[in-house]
């Protein structure tokens, strides 16, 4: 099986006397990367039910606690002064 990062078409792992140091490291550092994104891509594929339940619990709680700030005294009436002075602004 042929890996995407060999150097001049090499065989993983063999040796070439014309590689440096630091490309040896290079090439290293990509296959451990590729072998990780391979990994975390091989995972699930979605969220099962209970997941949803949950994120759909959270959403409606985090909806209603922006829904009570948002309705109280203080921030109706300071958005209505915002809009107000928008309206009334001089250009």
């Amino acid at each position: 099986m042929s890996d995407a990062f060999d150097h001049f078409g090499q065989l993983p792992g063999a040796s070439n006397k014309h590689t440096t140091t630091k490309e040896k490291i290079m090439i290293d550092l990509a296959r451990r990367l590729a072998a990780r994104l391979r990994l975390a891509l091989a995972g699930d594929e979605g969220m099962s039910t209970a997941e949803y339940a949950i994120g759909t619990i959270a959403a409606a709680a985090f909806a209603a606690v922006l829904y009570a700030v948002v309705s109280g005294d203080g921030v109706v009436s300071a958005l209505t002064s915002i809009v107000q002075r928008a309206l009334t602004a001089n250009f």
